[in-house]
């Protein structure tokens, strides 16, 4: 079971973990144990509220299938028990993003004073440049 928050929790059944080999340096360890984890999480039909589902499936995340399936590898540790817990991290971190609120922006105006600077800057900016051109004998 995997708790996302108070209220809500994944039942072990609704996420399907496979092991296999794992990609990459490591030499014959890589080769003999499979130690890597594949998580699959299928949204649409999870216990997840409805306002998490809209959520998750409006990201635009590479993990996330056309389907609503979440598909997550890990393979950073040796052993198979610290890639299962590091899927599950990235899975909870991941439901966990998409359903943070976001703060509406309030649109502000400079102030006089900074438009001032602002202008003061571009003339004598200008000037400067003014004064590059060829010389007058």
């Amino acid at each position: 079971m995997l708790r996302i928050s108070n209220n809500v929790t994944l039942a072990a059944h609704e996420i399907e973990i496979s092991q296999i080999r794992a990609q990459g340096a490591g030499g014959q360890n890589v080769n003999k144990v499979a130690s890597a984890v594949h998580l699959r999480f299928d949204i649409p039909a999870s216990s997840l509220p409805p306002f998490y589902k809209e959520r998750l499936l409006a990201l635009c995340d590479s993990r996330i299938s056309k389907e609503g399936v979440v598909v997550i590898k890990a393979q950073s540790f040796r052993t198979l028990e610290l890639n299962r817990e590091d899927a599950l991290a990235r899975l909870k971190a991941l439901i966990l993003e998409a359903v943070k609120t976001r703060k509406s922006r309030q649109p502000t105006k400079p102030s006089r004073a900074s438009q001032r600077k602002r202008v003061d800057r571009k003339t004598k900016k200008g000037q400067t440049k003014a004064l590059r051109g060829k010389v007058k004998l």
